[in-house]
């Protein structure tokens, strides 16, 4: 029987026990598919991609990703944080060019050490992303001498250099104006569709979980047992569709569609 990409199975977690944000939770996503997650606020949509990332682990279930379980970071996933992570005293150039350089020394066990160490044209790789996401001009400034979108297009170069399979969003956009945020999200779905990657983002904006994601995981009070799944619209904004799903979210979050 064919296995989906990402298998949660039966997941239970919780930070306190007598608090569980998940309990019994299942959720399958097939390779190259692109989700939006999202709930208000502390109802565990970090946690759940945390999990997916390897940076937390269950307290009982599995998550499986490619067939094996995931119980540290792996290589071929790649995370963007919310608050970027870029380190102040890196050039745009040396930050997008960070992920490269650990991966040259990553993983001590040699089974979740990568299948191939720093890449002979890595300086290649590392020129090609600051031109596709036109960076070049501002390869050689620091992290405050560029603005918020350029700060998140650095983010995606850097994560996106390391050729992952899996590319995991927390809240990526929601600093940004109107007009950069949609330009990103454009930009986002482009490279999805091009590269062929899994992508899962978190977010609390209902628009942008419409428009992101084919697919829409919502999420509201814990504990999460059932999931609802809504089939995202055409990555069209004025798509009469794509506003009809934005009002099925929201009646959702408020409480008013049920499963």
């Amino acid at each position: 029987m064919k296995r989906s990409f990402i298998e949660v199975r039966d997941l239970e977690f919780f930070y306190q026990k007598e608090q569980p944000l998940f309990l019994d939770f299942c959720w399958e996503v097939e390779r190259g598919e692109a989700w939006a997650v999202i709930g208000p606020s502390g109802c565990g949509k970090t946690t759940l991609l945390f999990l997916l990332a390897g940076l937390l682990k269950p307290k009982r279930g599995q998550v499986l990703i490619d067939g094996q379980t995931i119980n540290r970071p792996r290589p071929e996933t790649a995370l963007i944080l919310q608050d970027l992570g870029l380190l102040p005293w890196n050039t745009v150039r040396e930050n997008v060019a960070l992920g490269l350089k650990i991966r040259s020394f990553y993983g001590p066990d040699g089974i979740h050490a990568p299948k191939r160490p720093l890449p002979k044209d890595h300086e290649k790789l590392v020129d090609y992303w600051l031109e596709r996401l036109n960076l070049k001009e501002v390869a050689t400034r620091y992290p405050s001498q560029v603005s918020g979108g350029q700060k998140q297009r650095v983010a995606i170069a850097r994560a996106l250099v390391l050729e992952p399979d899996l590319l995991l969003m927390d809240e990526p956009f929601s600093s940004l104006d109107a007009p950069t945020r949609e330009d990103l999200e454009e930009l986002t779905l482009k490279l999805q569709n091009e590269k062929g990657l899994t992508v899962i983002t978190v977010t609390h904006s209902v628009e942008e979980a419409a428009f992101l994601g084919r697919k829409i995981l919502c999420l509201r009070t814990p504990p999460h047992r059932t999931p609802l799944i809504l089939e995202g619209p055409p990555p069209e904004r004025e798509n009469p569709i794509y506003h009809q799903v934005c009002d099925r979210i929201r009646s959702y979050l408020k409480g008013h569609l049920q499963i």
